[in-house]
């Protein structure tokens, strides 16, 4: 794995450049292959005293992407890795599940069962509950902004009318807004 660990309000040590590395890397234990992964790390002090850390791990098929914000930084490192971890055995049995149901397995994770692991209940959460259909409005971001906040929604889907190309406008946690824009 390759690290791009920076700072924000704090300079990277190496022994929190050593402590990122020792944490992330023990999630190579989950894949068969790991061709050159790049890990982002962005690590943040507030003026609150609070610390965030945001690691991203672009991969072929999966971004994993966590965040958090702790009083200690290394609490912090350690509960993204939980995370990550989540993310990771969640895809795996996903993948596992999928390529059962086809009678074929190319598996890209190693097969790693843990004690009392049920993959089965930790899969439960994707299931489909609801489904909408409806038609997508040529208009701007900012009517989209209007339009999630009249119906109390936390994001927008809508036919950007400059591009013809779906977008999504979101609320983010901080309170401002996101558009991500397909391609």
């Amino acid at each position: 794995m390759n690290y791009n660990i920076r700072g924000e309000n704090i300079e990277v040590t190496p022994a929190i450049r050593d402590y990122v590395e020792k944490k992330i890397t023990k999630l190579e234990r989950y894949f068969t292959e790991t061709p050159n992964v790049n890990v982002n790390v962005n690590l943040k002090t507030n003026n609150d005293k609070t610390s965030k850390v945001e690691v991203t791990i672009p991969m072929q098929n999966l971004v994993l992407r966590a965040e958090e914000v702790h009083n200690d930084m290394y609490a912090a490192i350690d509960l993204i890795n939980d995370k990550l971890e989540r993310q990771i055995r969640k895809h795996k049995t996903k993948v596992n599940r999928k390529f059962r149901e086809k009678g074929s397995l190319n598996e890209m994770f190693a097969t790693l069962e843990e004690p009392g692991e049920h993959p089965e209940e930790e899969d439960n959460d994707l299931e489909v509950v609801r489904q909408k259909h409806f038609d997508l409005k040529p208009m701007d971001s900012e009517e989209a902004i209007l339009q999630m906040n009249m119906l109390g929604h936390s994001f927008f889907v809508f036919t950007n009318a400059a591009t013809s190309l779906t977008n999504v406008v979101y609320k983010r946690k901080d309170g401002r807004y996101g558009l991500i824009e397909a391609q």
